[in-house]
């Protein structure tokens, strides 16, 4: 029990002798000073992005630069030469939604519709139809509707 728990607290940090970064180089100079090296670890992520975009358009650039001098112009189709592949759902069927709410733990809480799943269950024969019509839509548009995206936490 002993040195799982001395593993435990290794592994997340909490060992009494290491407690996190004390000292960073930066430019060849070692800072000890822990805003100045939150400072530097900040502005070294936050640039990331940009300095990685700038990377594949200069690499971008002196490729399709060899091959057409009169196109500058730099877009994601340029950076891949063959495209992303589409992301295709099945439809759901009434008969799945029905064995779907089935599925679900029967309890006498409710979210935010206050309809208790208890409820849903005793309906779903019922419902199924419709809602099978609102997953297949929300699945073939993209869109899912906002007001199926509230939470009781």
């Amino acid at each position: 029990m002993r040195t799982s728990l001395k593993l435990i607290n290794k592994e997340s940090c909490n060992d009494q002798n290491n407690r996190g970064v004390h000292s960073l180089n930066i430019n060849g100079t070692s800072m000890t000073n822990h805003p100045t090296i939150v400072s530097a670890l900040n502005k070294h992520f936050t640039t990331m992005p940009s300095m990685i975009t700038r990377n594949i358009m200069a690499r971008n650039f002196s490729t399709k630069s060899t091959l057409n001098q009169n196109n500058n112009s730099f877009s994601l189709n340029n950076v891949y030469q063959t495209s992303f592949p589409s992301i295709k759902f099945p439809y759901t069927s009434a008969k799945e939604i029905e064995n779907t709410i089935k599925s679900l733990h029967s309890s006498n809480s409710f979210g935010c519709d206050e309809v208790s799943m208890k409820l849903l269950k005793l309906c779903s024969y019922y419902i199924s139809s419709p809602l099978n019509y609102v997953c297949n839509r929300s699945l073939f548009t993209g869109v899912f509707p906002d007001r199926l995206k509230y939470a009781s936490i």
